[in-house]
Parts: C-alpha cells; structure tokens; sequence
C-alpha cells in the first residue's frame, strides 16, 4: 500500500471535518469529489453557492455529499466576524475591518476551525503562502510550546531504497528563507514529530550542507553544526547529525567513508536544509526529476492543521493534503 493509501485508510478510522476555502478552482471541486466518493474526510466548501454548484454541474462533478457556505448569506457572519475582531482588536482591528475580513472564504474557514466547527482547512491552489498562513497565526495562533511554524514537503520517491523506503520529509522547503542555527534546531525537531506521526516510523534527521564533518569551513557550514548541537540539546532522544552532505546523509557506503561515526550511518529520512532556497530547489528537482509524490508544503506549528498547496498543485494532490490534513486533526 502506498504512503497516501495508507494515510486516507487511517483518514477514515476517524473522520475529520476539512474546510476548502477555494471552492470556484476546479481542482479544488476535483479534489472534493474524491474525497467525498472515497469516504476519509468531510468536506466544507466555503463560497457563492450557485457559482460552486454550476462549475460543478459544467464538470460533471458529484459533489452532493459536501456542505457548501456562503460567507456573505451566512447566519453566523455576524458572529464570526465579532470573534475575528475580540481576537485582532489589541493589534488595531476595527469591527468594520473584522466584517468586512469574514467575508474573504480564508478568514470565513479559520474562524471555523477555531471555533471546533471544523478540524482543518487546505488553500493555496489559487493563494499565495502569505495569503493562507497570515490569518492561520492572526486566528489559531502557534501551538504551545512552539516557538517557530514552519513548512515542509512529504517526498515518496518510487524504486527508491534510501530513506524510509523511499519516503523523506524535506524541510524547510516553503517558508523560513534564512533561518539560523535556533530557528534551524526547532525546524529539525518538529520535522523529526512530522515523521513519527504521519509516515509512523522512527525519524532520523540530517543537517544539510555543501560540507561533512568539516570537509570545508564557513559561517554556513558552522551554522548547521550549530543546529544539530542545539537540537541534541534540547531533545536528548533525537537521531540527529550534521553538518552532511546529502550523499553522507542517505547512503550508508558514503558514509561509511565520509562520516564514519555518524549515528545515522546514512540512512537519514528527514532533511533539514541550510536555507529556503536550497529545500525549495531539493524538492522540486526529486519531484521533477525523480518523478516522486510531493505532498506540501505542510505546516507544523499552528495550533490545528491547516495546510498550504503549491499554486501548480493537482486535483490529486489537493486530495491528498486532505488527507494528511485529516490525519493530523486525529492527533490533537
């Protein structure tokens, strides 16, 4: 069974409420009529109804079993908007400003979610990451204990021996640009809970860099040293090393010759990358060329799931980050 079977038959053992705030792109309406036809989550449509119904109908598209909402005819738009405005009105939110905010389908499935009216919420088909994370920390805030929300990519690599049976995590591949060896450490210990919960198996995380064990030295190389020491630190339990090259990282023969000692003896199955620039970049290239699943960029750090898309995302990619969304909303 692959990895996103697996997930949406774990999906259905508890079945989730998922907000998709997009619901005019056809993608999204795709996605949705697989969700609902394979049964592993409930879907909230969030938009104007007969302009849903009607591409939905243009596309011959069952999405019967979704409830679709309508921020602008909706009962609860007033409350909504009241609760939006008692969370934002210390940083300057007017009450007009809030009523006129809960119109925007994001804002709309948010405050749902915080309200435990919904478990999650997907976006990004046709948003910016800016535009589905700003009112994600504006309304459900960081979890506790979080000091740093961050994104990365789920990768299945097919015929792939190296990692956990080919599926990695990569991070961060889509939002910290230039983080530091601090920021860098809590990446590496929410991506190794990332793995423990969704691909269920023991993380073992490598600090990614362009050096192994010191083959060159610079602030960048020393910066990921830095980040393996600090999350050992803070999480004694955690497979952990680095400063590695990539190829150190995953096979065990190279690093048997580059990085003799390392605890993860090349098989690291999270990978923390130095910049955003270089997960970016990593993701895409194994996606493109590699020909692998790419699920995200997810999020970690937000108080309830909620998950950004790529803007080239597929209706089958957008199904399954509903999933993964669903699943992630069973651990809370």
């Amino acid at each position: 069974m692959s990895f996103i079977e697996e997930v949406k038959q774990r999906a259905k053992t508890e079945l989730k409420t998922i907000i998709l705030p997009e619901a005019t792109d056809i993608r999204v309406l795709k996605a949705t009529e697989t969700v609902i036809s394979e049964g592993y989550a409930k879907i909230v449509l969030i938009g104007n109804e007969a302009e849903i119904v009607s591409k939905a109908k243009e596309n011959k598209l069952d999405i019967k079993g979704a409830t679709i909402i309508d921020p602008t005819t909706s009962s609860k738009r007033n409350h909504y908007a009241s609760t939006l405005y008692e969370l934002r009105k210390n940083k300057g939110m007017t009450l007009e400003e809030a009523q006129k905010l809960i119109l925007n389908p994001v804002y709309y499935g948010m405050i749902m979610v915080k309200l435990d009216e919904a478990d999650g919420l997907v976006s990004g088909a046709a948003h910016s990451t800016a535009d589905t994370l700003r009112p994600a920390l504006q309304i459900l805030k960081t979890s506790p204990g979080t000091k740093l929300v961050s994104a990365f990519f789920i990768m299945v690599v097919p015929d792939c021996k190296y990692g956990a049976d080919g599926t990695f995590i990569f991070a961060d591949s889509g939002l910290n640009e230039n983080p530091d060896s601090e920021a860098l450490s809590e990446i590496a210990i929410s991506s190794s809970k990332s793995f423990t919960q969704l691909i269920r198996k023991t993380p073992k995380v490598a600090m990614l860099s362009y050096s192994t064990y010191g083959s060159a030295k610079s602030e960048q190389t020393q910066k990921m040293i830095d980040a393996a020491n600090l999350a050992k630190e803070k999480m004694p339990d955690l497979l952990v090393d680095g400063e590695l090259q990539l190829d150190a990282a995953i096979i065990p023969e190279v690093a048997e010759f580059k990085a003799k000692g390392s605890p993860l003896k090349g098989s690291a199955n999270v990978l923390i990358f130095p910049d955003l620039g270089a997960g970016n970049i990593g993701y895409k290239l194994v996606q493109r060329l590699a020909k692998a699943e790419a699920y995200g960029p997810l999020c970690q750090g937000i108080a309830k799931p909620v998950n950004d898309l790529s803007r080239g995302c597929s209706a089958e990619d957008i199904a399954g980050v509903v999933a993964i969304t669903a699943v992630q909303a069973q651990n809370l």
